[in-house]
């Protein structure tokens, strides 16, 4: 009969046998000195194309990750078969640091935070003129996000055929955004240099919901037979679609040229994850005025001495409103 409590002895111990042989379990991992470095281009259902060199892998994450997941953008390290070749498997042992991180929620009620690219020096945010109206809450909350995640932030302004820029471009002067404005028959005969040369050397995210032509952008910026010279043409499109499903790096030319990334079109933009303390941060000449706020300033209430800094003329008022106003796009639907 078994005894426990203080009455046991080491008779009363049963050892569970390893059926997988005498050796020890241990939480030691290995180095994988010798690993790849590579870039993460694609993510689809737990496989991944990694650019390893001047070959196209695909791997899957090595259990020793956890829970931690790779994202298009980030920089990795693999080992297994890096050939490239059809039918074959690497490893991600490592994920690295992350410079900028662009993140989003379903909604503003949503807990769950999904990161969409790692890495970008650039968002570019993509707003047709007409056909649709522009959306301007969408194109805040695209704003705070690239402040937030670190990218530098981009206006591309489609379809100016049919509407003029000047009044969306004014909404965004005291934020001091850069801009460009094209139009579809510009990007129906490959003309996007306009656009090519605020791309050059970057890593760029194209973000825009449905209909406001920024896979017709992608594809002037990097025409089909790039596409398939990389492998990645049915990633982008499947079955000759145009619309893009998942996120997707696209080489601009060579090494240096830069690279665009390729986000699904979205209908919202939650921003349930920013903290707001860190959108000021693009406001640089307010950050000096925010030391005198009391503890959790939201920075827009009465105690904010963000008004004081303003009236003595150390910041133009309209980069105040311009700081409220973003702050604001967590309180408010994109529609209204």
């Amino acid at each position: 009969m078994r005894r426990y409590g203080k009455h046991t002895d080491e008779d009363d111990v049963r050892v569970r046998p390893n059926r997988k042989g005498n050796r020890p379990r241990t939480s030691i991992r290995p180095k994988h000195e010798d690993a790849a470095e590579g870039m993460v281009l694609t993510v689809d259902r737990g496989r991944l194309t990694v650019l390893v060199g001047d070959r196209v892998v695909t791997a899957m994450k090595a259990r020793e990750l956890g829970r931690k997941a790779a994202v298009v953008g980030d920089q990795v390290a693999l080992v297994g078969d890096l050939s490239g070749k059809k039918d074959t498997l690497a490893r991600i042992v490592r994920i690295g640091a992350r410079s900028s991180v662009l993140r989003r929620t379903a909604d503003d009620d949503d807990p769950y935070e999904r990161v969409v690219v790692a890495n970008a020096d650039q968002l570019a945010i993509v707003t047709a003129l007409a056909d649709p109206e522009p959306r301007p809450r969408l194109i805040d909350r695209c704003l705070v996000a690239a402040f937030d995640g670190g990218l530098t932030p981009l206006l591309v302004l489609t379809k100016s055929d049919l509407a003029p820029a000047t009044e969306l471009l004014r909404t965004y002067d005291s934020l001091g955004v850069p801009h460009v404005v094209t139009s579809r028959e510009e990007l129906a005969h490959g003309g996007a240099e306009r656009v090519r040369e605020l791309l050059a050397g970057q890593i760029t995210a194209f973000v825009g919901h449905s209909g406001v032509g920024k896979t017709t952008l992608v594809n002037a910026l990097v025409p089909e037979d790039r596409r398939r010279s990389t492998g990645h043409v049915n990633a982008v499109t499947g079955r000759g679609r145009h619309t893009t499903t998942s996120a997707l790096a696209l080489p601009l030319g060579g090494p240096e040229a830069g690279w665009v990334v390729d986000t699904p079109g979205v209908r919202s933009f939650g921003l349930a994850h920013v903290d707001p303390s860190r959108v000021i941060n693009a406001f640089p000449e307010l950050v000096p005025g925010t030391e005198g706020c009391p503890r959790a300033c939201s920075h827009d209430e009465p105690d904010c001495a963000l008004d004081d800094w303003v009236a003595e003329g150390h910041a133009d008022p309209a980069r105040l409103y311009s700081l409220r106003r973003l702050l604001s796009t967590r309180e408010r639907h994109e529609g209204d």
